[in-house]
């Protein structure tokens, strides 16, 4: 049954405008600041560097503010010290959710997050609860203009992808997460610069959820979505694409 998974349910609010624009920026210069004090200034001998600047010319950031954020993180001018942590639980009707996070105070983070699943009918579990029922993948997203279905399949395979995924939406090609550069700069010389370059975490089993159900899950992924802290949040969740177009008018 056609249906929207958790790469797609989250897409649809791609429209909001100014304030999410600045928070979904605020989001982007903390992982180039991040990227760029862990490895090397230099995105071709960075890889996670480099999917973080893809990622920022995703969302149309401008080139002036992703060098600034790089040489805030490369020169010592940046004294946040973030971690990265995953936190992990089940929303409404037992969906998994997992949260990932760059947070410089893990004693602000886990709170919000607790609160956010149990005002929405959730609960946040243990590290490893839910992650077992996803595949860690490194996931490479283009849109439909891309390329045929075909040509698009064929070039994912001969990068070195796992799966290729192609829907009206564009098309997610997946590899292992070790892969993950060379299958992207395979196809970045095939296909041409991705919309989305990045590891992700894909279900493998998903629940199909009532409309009710979606509509708390999505205020749920909302809610954590606007979390300063948060910088990814995955899901389990099966929805129709009626009760989506209902719920995204």
């Amino acid at each position: 049954m056609a249906g929207h998974s958790q790469f797609s349910n989250i897409m649809h609010r791609k429209g909001k405008q100014d304030a999410i624009r600045a928070k979904v920026f605020a989001k982007h210069i903390r992982e180039l600041t991040v990227a760029a004090k862990t490895g090397l200034p230099d995105p071709d001998m960075n890889p996670r560097l480099r999917s973080a600047i893809a990622a920022a010319k995703s969302v149309n950031m401008p080139k002036d503010n992703i060098e600034r954020a790089i040489k805030r993180g490369s020169g010592g001018e940046d004294d946040d010290n973030y971690e990265e942590v995953r936190y992990e639980g089940y929303g409404p009707s037992g969906v998994a959710v997992i949260v990932e996070t760059l947070t410089d105070n893990r004693n602000r983070t886990a709170p919000d997050i607790r609160s956010a699943f149990a005002k929405h009918g959730g609960n946040l579990g243990e590290t490893g609860s839910v992650s077992f029922m996803f595949k860690h993948v490194g996931r490479i997203h283009y849109g439909v203009a891309a390329g045929e279905v075909d040509d698009v399949f064929e070039a994912g395979l001969e990068a070195g992808a796992s799966d290729v995924e192609s829907n009206d939406e564009g098309h997610d090609i997946f590899c292992e997460p070790n892969d993950f550069n060379d299958v992207r700069e395979a196809l970045e010389k095939a296909l041409g610069e991705p919309e989305v370059a990045q590891l992700d975490w894909k279900p493998q089993t998903t629940t199909e959820v009532d409309e009710s159900t979606a509509q708390t899950l999505l205020k749920l992924i909302d809610v954590l979505e606007e979390n300063d802290d948060v910088q990814r949040v995955s899901t389990n969740f099966e929805v129709s694409d009626e009760i989506m177009a209902r719920l995204s008018a």
